[in-house]
């Protein structure tokens, strides 16, 4: 098959318990109709992490659409991936600026050169992994290591939705009716509308928000008046980076994560797809930081293969690269419309973090799934103490400090999950 053809498969794959493998597709309407729901459960990485870094949001969506076509040319088409930015970033690029938390970050130039310099790196290391084969990378992370990577980026992106984004009991009840509504959606519907289960739970929850606060008071009104003002069309505002030496060092070693990140992500659609994408790893890595690259240079966040992916895949059974293709044209248009960046931010945050317990529930279970079609062995020792130890270090965020550089949970649950493979294999030989 060419780059930009796939096999038309019917609804009728999925009723009969099917699934669309990369190199197919569905009708171009419900590929579209996918690529927007794709879009709208990336709103955590588009939305909330460039805000919680002081990034334009529209940029963001904007180059996160140009990093999934350079992501998706690199690998051929052959790896259903939408990336987004990557959480991982937060931390250092914080630090690096001192960004005081709210409004644009005014030292933003300073933090590009980091994620540039990030992104290079990210590069040279797919490079050798395209040159030097995937065998290393897979003898250090074997499915009992990747699955339990997978699950804990699900699970340590769970304290988001739990702490941050209810800020009262209404707000946490309003959670709770958001993640019903996507549950009853999956269950109760057949055919698109359930594939479509998480713009639909959104769609719902986000009415009922609005009857209950705008119409009746129980909480805060959703405000619409930033929607109003905001012009349909614009140009998405670009920075140019500065190569600051501080920064840089402080940046780079999130490249680890990211290659971490990368790698759950291949093995999770490999395993989900039942078709093997290991052979594209390198490729992965490369695409993956030209586009982090390209998108520093703008004024853009740093990207990464997004787990938010893993979670719609597995609910909808749908692993088409056409419908990254679609997600990634639909997110350029909307770069160019201040008045769609406004109603993204004019979503209620309750409403959101519901439909993140959902999404980042889905990837802590696409770890487990790993590890059943891998047959992992829990009889065994070392894979019971790799698996038990990496869990409970990303899900309770354990944190080691190099200096200014702070290894968060998901870094420590990576590298330690690693490490401590690695030993208890040479202990058991």
């Amino acid at each position: 098959m060419g780059l930009f053809q796939w096999t038309e498969r019917s609804n009728e794959v999925l009723r009969q318990g099917g699934s669309i493998a990369p190199d197919e597709r569905l009708p171009w309407p419900q590929t579209g109709l996918m690529g927007i729901q794709h879009v709208i459960a990336m709103f955590g990485s588009t939305v909330l992490a460039p805000i919680l870094m002081g990034f334009d949001p529209n940029l963001a969506i904007f180059m996160s659409g140009i990093g999934t076509l350079i992501f998706f040319l690199f690998t051929g088409g052959k790896v259903p991936s939408y990336l987004g930015s990557s959480f991982a970033f937060i931390g250092v690029v914080v630090a690096a600026t001192g960004y005081g938390g709210s409004g644009p970050n005014l030292n933003l130039a300073v933090a590009l050169g980091g994620i540039i310099a990030c992104g290079l790196v990210y590069m040279l290391i797919g490079l050798l992994v395209q040159l030097a084969g995937t065998r290393w990378i897979e003898s250090l992370m074997p499915p009992v290591v990747t699955g339990a990577v997978v699950a804990v980026i699900g699970l340590n992106l769970a304290a988001i939705p739990v702490k941050n984004m209810a800020a009262s009991n209404f707000d946490s009840w309003m959670q709770a009716v958001t993640f019903l509504c996507v549950a009853l959606v999956a269950v109760l519907t057949r055919g698109m509308l359930q594939r479509l289960l998480i713009l639909l739970g959104l769609l719902v929850a986000t009415v009922v928000y609005v009857i209950l606060t705008n119409g009746l008071g129980m909480g805060k009104p959703m405000d619409f008046s930033g929607i109003i003002a905001a012009p349909w069309l614009g140009l998405p505002q670009f920075t140019a980076p500065v190569f600051d030496s501080r920064a840089m060092l402080l940046i780079v070693p999130v490249v680890f994560i990211l290659v971490a990140e990368n790698l759950g992500h291949i093995k999770a659609v490999s395993a989900m797809s039942g078709r093997n994408v290991d052979g594209y790893m390198g490729r992965a890595f490369m695409g993956d930081g030209i586009a982090t690259m390209v998108s520093g240079s703008a004024g853009g966040t740093g990207v990464t293969t997004y787990a938010e992916n893993i979670g719609v895949m597995a609910a909808t059974r749908i692993y088409s690269t056409a419908v990254f293709v679609a997600a990634a044209l639909i997110a350029l248009l909307l770069g160019f419309s201040p008045k769609f960046g406004a109603v993204i931010q004019a979503i209620p945050l309750p409403v959101m973090g519901g439909v993140s317990i959902v999404v980042f529930g889905l990837i802590a279970v696409s770890g487990a799934n790993i590890w059943v079609r891998n047959q992992v062995d829990f009889g065994n020792t070392s894979n019971l103490m790799v698996a038990a130890i990496t869990l409970v270090l990303g899900t309770g965020d354990f944190t080691l400090a190099f200096g200014d550089f702070k290894l968060g949970g998901i870094g420590t649950a990576t590298f330690g999950a690693i490490l401590l493979h690695q030993l208890l294999r040479l202990r058991r030989h």
